[in-house]
């Protein structure tokens, strides 16, 4: 038996992610008809550069290559479509619209209930360093035992 694993035809890691991302979508489209439920809130992280992110200048400045946005208390007009979602939300007191790809997301965290995703997203150049998010200021602790699904599987290049 070779350790060399053959490559394999089906794209498995595709199809996995989109599987996960589905999860995303569903679970925002239910907050959109229903509002957030008990004390459920997200952290939603993205690649800022990704295809079809739409994001107002001063954050895509702020924010170079991902950000972090916490959907809790303030936030406005979520609307989820099949291959994105729209939010308002307030950074500094300014209102900002965001358009969000689902395939930009890299990361979805609901720390109510120890719950998250991460994604790979081909990233167009390295990732530079940037500031925490500015429309809340939730902690999220990460506990041992937590129900992290994460999903990376190695490319080989």
């Amino acid at each position: 038996m070779s350790e060399d694993n053959p490559d394999s035809l089906i794209p498995y890691d595709d199809v996995v992610q989109e599987a996960l991302r589905a999860v995303v979508s569903r679970v925002l489209g239910d907050v959109c008809l229903n509002g957030l439920p008990g004390d459920h809130h997200f952290y939603i992280t993205f690649k800022t550069r990704a295809p079809g992110v739409n994001i107002p200048v001063h954050l895509m400045e702020r924010f170079p290559d991902e950000m972090t946005i916490v959907m809790q208390h303030k936030y406005w007009d979520l609307k989820v479509e099949a291959e994105h979602f729209e939010i308002g939300l307030s950074f500094s007191q300014v209102p900002a619209h965001l358009y969000i790809p689902f395939s930009a997301i890299t990361a979805f965290v609901d720390p109510a209930v120890d719950f998250a995703l991460q994604f790979h997203v081909e990233a167009e150049a390295g990732p530079e360093p940037h500031d925490a998010a500015g429309n809340d200021e939730a902690i999220f602790e990460q506990e041992d035992g937590s129900n992290v699904v994460t999903v990376d599987f190695g490319r080989k290049k």
